[in-house]
């Protein structure tokens, strides 16, 4: 359970979310930065805070950085049901923050290729648990942010590219794994061969042959980015649901792993029914 308004003045606030942005543009920057030493300075401006309390408020604003539309900051797993001003402060404090819109704007738009993996057996992980938020928690008042980053990497082509081929040889890897050779030389990369208007990218198989057909989503950024869906997306998995998965692919430039939401998505996803915008909290 997220601590109270009170417990954190305004003064906190500011100070905290200041040196996580600071971080996160270090980070999408491709720079280094030591998480201990900035713990260790944050406690000194927030009244020796414990640890706990620190990485805590840290995962409430990478639950509000994603809901400005950035991407959060490795390792601190979002944490909905934050406080009304951190909300406040977050906005505000992003509007600021050229150098951070740049470094966040290059990070989405950055090409990107297939890596090469040598053992597949290391890149399924679970998915994230659906949180549910408190009425009224965790959203901001408004968001004048000049973009949504995490709909522009959606857009980056060449990422969507690089991680179909990367499920296409996963999925070859999986079936040759379960003794089915013949149907791993049957996997096909569909929406290459025959377009993206089926909403699935590569059709693939269970062990019995039948049809396995896998819509994949890929992210540089952590497990818990939202993601977004079409309307023929989201109609497949409910057409198709003893069929359809969804893999989820995060960390795709730095070590890729990956999750499966098979069946229809809303079972999984909190889905907004304008944007079809999918999130875990």
């Amino acid at each position: 359970m997220a601590e109270k308004a009170i417990d954190w003045s305004r003064e906190e606030v500011e100070t905290i979310v200041a040196d996580y942005l600071q971080m996160l543009t270090l980070e999408l920057a491709g720079q280094g930065f030591n998480k201990s030493e900035h713990r260790r300075r944050l406690q000194a401006k927030l009244n020796n805070r414990s640890d706990g309390s620190i990485e805590f408020k840290h995962g409430n604003i990478s639950a509000a950085m994603i809901d400005l539309g950035f991407p959060y900051l490795r390792g601190y797993l979002p944490r909905a049901n934050y406080q009304a001003i951190l909300a406040m402060v977050a906005e505000e404090q992003v509007r600021g923050k050229t150098t951070l819109d740049q470094a966040a704007l290059a990070a989405v738009q950055q090409p990107a290729v297939m890596p090469m993996q040598t053992d597949f057996s290391k890149v399924k992980t679970d998915a994230p648990a659906r949180q549910h938020r408190a009425a009224g928690a965790g959203t901001p008042f408004f968001k004048a942010t000049k973009r949504d980053y995490l709909e522009r990497e959606a857009q980056n082509q060449s990422l969507g590219l690089a991680g179909e081929e990367f499920v296409v040889q996963f999925e070859h890897w999986r079936l040759i794994q379960i003794g089915q050779p013949s149907l791993a030389d049957r996997v096909e990369h569909v929406a290459k061969t025959k377009g993206d208007g089926l909403g699935y990218d590569v059709l693939s198989f269970e062990s019995n042959g039948q049809e396995r057909l896998i819509e994949v989503k890929t992210t540089t950024f952590g497990r818990d980015t939202p993601f977004y869906v079409s309307r023929g997306e989201l109609e497949r998995s409910r057409g198709a649901k003893e069929r359809f998965h969804l893999y989820r692919l995060f960390e795709f430039r730095k070590a890729p792993r990956m999750f499966d939401l098979p069946g229809a998505l809303e079972q999984h996803c909190l889905l907004d029914p304008i944007t079809y915008k999918a999130s875990f909290s």
